[in-house]
């Protein structure tokens, strides 16, 4: 899965806040995370992240 910096990925479950939607941060074995509701950040792992995305899209 070619997941880059900047890009805006939508995860099969919503965050608290309402948004499924997240921009990355940081990729490698592990992915930084930033919530496009509320701004919180998360780390995760990336077999998790590429098992939950439903879509990847360029950021605009």
């Amino acid at each position: 899965m070619d997941i880059k910096v900047g890009n805006i990925v939508r995860l099969k479950k919503k965050h608290p806040c309402g948004s499924a939607e997240w921009e990355v941060l940081r990729s490698g074995a592990d992915f930084r995370l930033k919530c496009c509701g509320c701004g919180h950040q998360i780390m995760i792992a990336r077999p998790v992240l590429e098992k939950n995305v439903r879509d990847i899209q360029s950021k605009s």
